[in-house]
């Protein structure tokens, strides 16, 4: 991923940079481990892969600078381990809890696309149609045409609908970070620009993409994609953790504080309280390490969609990054350096970066750290090392 920019969409999610404000600057981190389960035999090499995570997260809350982290793993066999690192707030020096909870970012966009999966196996969403059939008149305007833009389009990003926040600014936001944002106001400020290219002819990620997806649930089931994410997701699950806040700027629960670093060697600001209406459909979610690996596995391991659309989701395009990424539906896969690939997706927001991954033989990571934007360019690369390393199991 790019650097540290003051404005960044990243493949994986939200990012707005800030403007002003400043806090303390986070101690040194010292990682902790605890099983998260005690019954079952951990996997050969576990204490070297251990190890090696103890490593990343060390690296995460020193040289990339974040206050801290949190990396929390499944394995197949059956046993688990969250390992953290530094502080969950820079001011009191509490240290990182291995329950956190946090903003995901763009790790809500799987979420919604699990919805929508649901919608098309009970035929009320047909991911071929043309987006005007439960939007009518809504992509309009500068080339923008919703008449030749399918839904399954926007889950891939290949509609070639703008980014709106190529366009919206972090000053804007940041002068009243509590205000509410329409997702058709969010969506027309994209539609005010022309597409990237023509739908289906090419591959490139936008967060609007997912503010239509979620118009579009609406459309169809007369209740907000939060509310679809909860009793078609959530509740089954039983995810405890994960929540789809609204215009909530609070996060329940023992939360670290989120932090971003406005450039250069500037203090951290504490940008914790913001109304996630901003992200919407996109990455607005709130959950914890523990319940984004049950929702990935049971995702991953089709316990979400009936087989049409579990192959459907799985059926990817390449994005052209050079790290050989390809995206599904609101799901991308990724190569192992030992070898096969896993499932996943990454979100960035103020204050928090996410990154989680399963494999198709059941484990699962998810690491976070609350700094965002503002690390090093090798936070990104770390985060994601974190989540190949843990998975990286089976060849030890």
């Amino acid at each position: 991923m790019d650097g540290v920019k003051r404005r960044r969409v990243l493949s994986g999610g939200l990012t707005l940079a800030v403007a002003a404000g400043a806090a303390a600057a986070a101690p040194k981190s010292a990682a902790t481990a605890a099983p998260r389960s005690t019954t079952a035999t951990a996997p050969k090499g576990a204490a070297d892969r251990t190890s090696r995570l103890r490593a990343i997260l060390h690296r995460l809350t020193t040289a990339d600078g974040a206050p801290g982290a949190l990396v929390e793993v499944w394995h197949r066999h059956g046993s688990g381990t969250v390992l953290t690192s530094g502080v969950a707030n820079v001011k009191s020096h509490a240290p990182m809890r291995r329950d956190s909870r946090f903003r995901i970012g763009s790790m809500t966009k799987p979420f919604v696309a699990t919805v929508v999966l649901q919608l098309v196996g009970e035929r009320r969403i047909a991911l071929d149609a043309p987006v005007e059939r439960y939007l009518p008149g809504v992509i309009r305007g500068h080339g923008n045409d919703g008449r030749t833009t399918t839904v399954r389009q926007l889950l891939q990003h290949t509609s070639g609908v703008p980014d709106y926040l190529a366009y919206l600014t972090p000053r804007d936001v940041l002068k009243d970070p509590l205000a509410h944002h329409d997702p058709r106001d969010l969506v027309n400020i994209a539609l005010a620009h022309p597409p990237a290219f023509e739908p289906g002819t090419g591959w490139r990620y936008s967060n609007t993409d997912y503010l239509l997806v979620g118009l579009v649930i609406e459309r169809v089931t007369g209740r907000t994609y939060g509310e679809e994410i909860h009793r078609r997701v959530i509740a089954p699950l039983g995810l405890c953790e994960t929540r789809v806040p609204g215009d909530t700027p609070t996060i329940p629960g023992p939360h670290p504080r989120g932090y971003a670093r406005p450039g250069g060697g500037a203090p951290l600001v504490d940008i914790t309280a913001v109304n996630p209406s901003v992200a919407g459909a996109g990455g607005s979610m709130i959950s914890s390490g523990t319940d984004l690996n049950r929702f990935l596995g049971a995702l991953v391991g089709g316990e979400l969609l009936r087989p049409a659309q579990q192959r459907q989701l799985m059926t990817t395009r390449p994005t052209g990054n050079p790290d050989g990424r390809a995206y599904g539906l609101g799901l991308e896969s990724r190569p192992l350096p030992c070898g096969g690939l896993y499932w996943g997706h990454g979100g960035d927001i103020l204050g928090y970066g996410t990154v989680g991954g399963a494999t198709a033989d059941g484990s699962q990571a998810t690491v976070m750290v609350n700094l965002n934007p503002g690390g090093t360019d090798a936070q990104d690369a770390d985060m994601k090392a974190a989540v190949q390393t843990a998975l990286c199991e089976r060849h030890h």
